[in-house]
């Protein structure tokens, strides 16, 4: 299993975007830190936090393995550290946890208003009741 961090600015909050490679599958969380984080403040939050985020729904990815090469490992450690950007399949995998919670939304809310309806009903029904009581 592999995973990365990047924290980008995007206005008007700092933003982490967790990428978890695993089985040659990706899926991303996207946590809004507000202010800038500190090394520091990143290393507690990854301890405190990582086992409560929510990772979106995996996707395919290519996994590339690195050489043993140390002059091209510490190529590819620069090109990453000058890449500040998420992935394409990073941006995916946000897309379809958005279109999950949504519909979960969705549904929470449909109950929540049947459930209103059907609670109204009742007392509708009560008070009709109590009116032909005594007749």
């Amino acid at each position: 299993m592999k995973t990365s961090l990047t924290v980008f600015f995007e206005d008007p909050f700092w933003v982490g975007v967790f990428e978890r490679i695993e089985d040659g599958k990706l899926s991303v969380c996207k946590v809004t830190f507000g202010a800038e984080p500190t090394d520091g403040e990143l290393y507690d939050f990854i301890l405190r936090e990582y086992t409560h985020l929510r990772f979106s729904p995996a996707v395919e990815a290519d996994v590339h393995h690195a050489a043993d090469n140390p002059k091209r490992r510490q190529r590819s450690a620069r090109k990453l550290l000058s890449n500040t950007g998420v992935g394409t399949k990073a941006q995916q995998a946000l897309q379809r946890q958005r279109e999950e919670m949504k519909i979960e939304r969705k549904e929470k809310s449909r109950e929540l208003r049947e459930a209103e309806k059907q609670r109204q009903f009742e007392l509708r029904q009560q008070k009709k009741k109590e009116k032909h009581r005594g007749h």
